[in-house]
């Protein structure tokens, strides 16, 4: 693993760990030149999963783009980056575990939607304001509605 810092070939690992639910290897590696720290990760490289988009084009799931919009709806929320990942991985394995090779961008959308909230209801509102492109505040408003509900049945964090 060539260094971050020096371009240097040549590091140790100093520690590995298991996270994910061991679907990545964490490990915190020192540089054999300039000795500065850094982490690298390891993870299964799996067949590509295709996104089919509301237009009907096609293209390759990124993870990176999950958690962007995740991050977007719990920003300045009291919510930590380990519940993001979390979700995020719990996300993409029931996507690689019920489909094969394609889904449906609506099919992400609902699932995200599902793990804000329980989650955080402020967040789940976000996400689902830009999913939903409310054209109007009734839809907004039926949202707020439904949280409302799914909340007082118990089924909710907040």
């Amino acid at each position: 693993m060539r260094c971050p810092f020096c371009s240097e070939l040549e590091s140790r690992v100093l520690d590995s760990r298991n996270t994910d639910e061991g679907t990545v290897i964490r490990r915190r590696r020192e540089c054999a030149a300039c000795k500065r720290r850094f982490t690298t990760y390891e993870r299964l490289e799996e067949r590509p999963l295709m996104i089919i988009k509301k237009e009907g084009n096609r293209e390759v799931f990124q993870r990176d783009k999950l958690l962007q919009g995740i991050l977007k709806a719990v920003e300045k929320r009291p919510i930590d980056m380990d519940t993001v990942e979390t979700m995020v991985g719990e996300i993409e394995r029931e996507l690689r575990d019920v489909y094969d090779k394609e889904v449906s961008s609506q099919i992400i959308g609902e699932k995200v939607m599902d793990k804000l909230r329980s989650v955080d209801g402020v967040a789940y509102v976000r996400f689902a304001s830009v999913y939903r492109q409310f054209s109007d505040v009734k839809g907004f408003v039926e949202t707020v509605e439904q949280l409302q509900k799914h909340q007082d049945s118990g089924e909710g964090e907040q």
